[in-house]
């Protein structure tokens, strides 16, 4: 099992784009144990995954509670940096 991080970032690579909700619920099943599996979390590595680079901001909505949703994709810079240093 990779570090949640590192699946995080991976999946970006599997994905168009996804918001911090879509990746939760993509690894909650290998990693629904995970404390660090939560949403302010998961916002805390996607950008800082976007300040280094690997990601980049593809838009923004309002979810059902009025609450901004922010999705990210890897550009194809991004992509093949994770590729090249995550291992499938």
């Amino acid at each position: 099992m990779k570090p949640l991080n590192y699946a995080i970032l991976k999946h970006f690579t599997k994905v168009k784009e996804a918001s911090a909700e879509d990746v939760i619920d993509a690894l909650r099943g290998e990693y629904g144990k995970f404390k660090a599996l939560n949403k302010e979390e998961v916002i805390n590595a996607l950008m800082t995954a976007e300040a280094n680079g690997l990601l980049e901001e593809s838009r923004f909505e309002l979810n059902n509670k009025g609450e901004l949703r922010i999705y990210f994709r890897a550009h194809a810079e991004g992509e093949e940096v994770i590729n090249n240093f995550i291992e499938s």
